[in-house]
């Protein structure tokens, strides 16, 4: 019974936070969808963190590191270089953009980027947020329901609603405000849920030293800092993560967190909070599973991905792993509100854009985007970890490219642009469908691609430049 109150009164305490914030909120789509462009840097970091890393760190990552060892570190550097990387070449650009023009949305920001409107740009750019951000947020879904399977014996498909209800309580009272706000409640209880299960795991192993003897036991090559490839996988596999985080940049509900940011000058405070966090928590992340592979090693099969729940169950008073299951569930509900409010934004600016539209249809389309994801989330027989990294590397290698070529002065044609977030999504999904998947993160390609194809298009456009002149 403990379990289940401190459960409750932690997510009654997000659902406060996100109500009450509805107070300051102004009854306009802008206000709803990117909070009027006024949130200070400390919130747009912590927001902007806490939307990135989710119930993907809680569940996927740590049963990521369950299963590969130590040489998942290099999935949190290579992740944290390439976001650092893309985040000083573009999201100042971007904060600049957004001000300049008044859009709500991602497709509207990539639409109206180059002094036109482009239609059907944006149109296409919304479409894909909607299918593949509503995949994203069922899988965020699905995080949750996983550890309330495990902790509270609910069915997955109570926890999926459970986490629904909520979600959609406060985004459609507060919008992307209740959003922010909540995210950055949820972040502090991320970051002591983790150290918490940090210091009671290695304490009920005998200390720092009997944990680094009982990992020194395990098959050799669960501790090397490299996985057991050659050279080039190696170099495969470290820079197929670095060019995970560089995908981050085309996610829509992370750029639009910083479309939110008050003042361009505030860039580098954000990032502060933002990078400071995320190494962090990361961190912690790490090793807890580790620490799990200490702890399951020898009970036989189980699901990976629940190796955080059955941690905080082994080790935790009953209160305590209530606090665990809640920063869980608020590590799911911290992306999905995100992703949810980007979805509505995409549908009520890009895909039906034409009509006037009011902020009751805005939350109508939030309802909509939803119940979507929720149904997928009770129906789809996937790991949060392989949905997630589907959904994020197609997002990636679709927009990264073409708003580093916006971001660095590029310009070029309606079609032009369109042909290469095409080309993006082509070399994603071969390379994903290939053998190569299991040597590198399919985004490497799918990016490196669409950057070749904008670097080409640059080059061209000067050459016929030069001519006229």
């Amino acid at each position: 019974m403990a379990i289940h109150l401190s459960f409750t009164f932690f997510l009654l305490v997000f659902l406060g936070i996100g109500l009450w914030s509805a107070r300051f909120a102004r009854k306009s789509t802008s206000d709803y969808l990117v909070a009027g462009k006024s949130v200070p840097p400390s919130l747009v970091g912590l927001s902007a963190i806490a939307t990135n890393n989710s119930g993907f760190m809680f569940t996927g990552m740590i049963g990521t590191t369950y299963q590969m060892g130590l040489s998942s570190i290099w999935l949190m550097v290579g992740w944290i270089v390439g976001d650092l990387t893309v985040s000083l070449l573009s999201v100042s650009p971007i904060r600049r953009q957004a001000q300049k023009t008044d859009v709500e949305s991602f497709g509207g920001l990539l639409g109206f980027w180059q002094g036109r409107h482009d239609r059907l740009l944006q149109r296409l750019v919304g479409i894909l947020t909607i299918i593949l951000l509503t995949l994203y947020a069922s899988g965020q879904l699905m995080a949750g329901s996983k550890a309330t399977s495990v902790l509270l014996n609910w069915p997955q498909s109570l926890g999926v609603m459970i986490g629904a209800i909520i979600v959609l309580a406060y985004s459609a009272f507060g919008g992307i405000r209740a959003s922010i706000w909540t995210d950055v409640a949820q972040s502090l209880v991320m970051v002591i849920g983790m150290g918490m299960l940090m210091f009671v795991g290695i304490q009920s192993l005998g200390g720092w030293n009997e944990t680094f003897s009982s990992w020194a036991k395990l098959p050799p090559e669960f501790m090397k800092l490299f996985p057991e490839k050659t050279t080039l996988g190696v170099t495969l596999f470290v820079v197929g993560w670095l060019f995970g985080g560089i995908a981050v940049i085309g996610q829509p509900h992370i750029v639009i967190r910083y479309m939110c940011l008050d003042r361009e000058e505030n860039v580098t405070r954000m990032r502060f909070y933002y990078y400071g966090w995320f190494t962090l928590f990361y961190g912690a992340t790490i090793i807890v599973g580790l620490l799990s592979r200490l702890v399951f090693n020898e009970t036989g099969q189980f699901d990976q991905e629940l190796a955080l729940a059955k941690m905080a169950q082994t080790f935790l008073p009953s209160v305590f792993a209530g606090l665990i299951l809640a920063a869980l569930f608020a590590a799911a509900m911290s992306t999905a509100d995100s992703i949810i409010l980007s979805c509505s934004a995409a549908l009520t600016h890009d895909v039906l854009r034409g009509n006037p539209k009011g902020i009751r249809f805005a939350k109508g389309m939030t309802a909509l985007v939803l119940t979507t994801a929720a149904l997928l989330a009770t129906n789809v027989d996937r790991s949060v970890f392989n949905v997630v990294l589907d959904a994020w590397g197609i997002l990636g290698s679709a927009f990264v490219p073409l708003v580093i070529f916006l971001s660095l002065g590029g310009r070029c044609s309606e079609r032009l642009a369109i042909a290469g977030c095409a080309l993006g999504i082509a070399v994603f999904l071969f390379f994903q469908s290939s053998s190569w998947a299991s040597d590198i993160y399919a985004a490497a390609p799918g990016i490196t691609a669409g950057a070749l194809y904008f670097a080409l298009v640059f080059v061209s456009l000067k050459k016929t430049a030069e001519k006229l002149t």
